[in-house]
């Protein structure tokens, strides 16, 4: 299992760590800021999701004006960690 943190981007969120194992499967999601209540939520449904349909269902998610959101933030992140684990 490979740990990754990433820096978000335009969110209330700072910082998302998360792990990603072999089989590409992610666990242990825990956001840095952002709106608690969701942030809670968030990892709870995701624990052991694939990362490529993590994508699918986050990638996209706006959050007010900001053009993104934690949730989508969390998509790049994964995205990012499966395509750097493929090397």
């Amino acid at each position: 299992m490979q740990h990754y943190s990433y820096k978000t981007h335009k969110t209330c969120s700072i910082q998302i760590d998360f792990d990603l194992d072999e089989k590409k499967a992610v666990h242990n999601i825990v956001y840095k800021g952002g709106c608690e209540g969701n942030l809670k939520a968030l990892p709870l449904l995701l624990e052991g999701m694939s990362a490529d349909e993590l994508v699918q269902k986050l990638s996209g998610i706006t959050c007010g004006f900001k053009g993104t959101s934690c949730a989508d933030q969390l998509a790049n992140a994964v995205q990012d960690a499966a395509l750097k684990s493929n090397k």
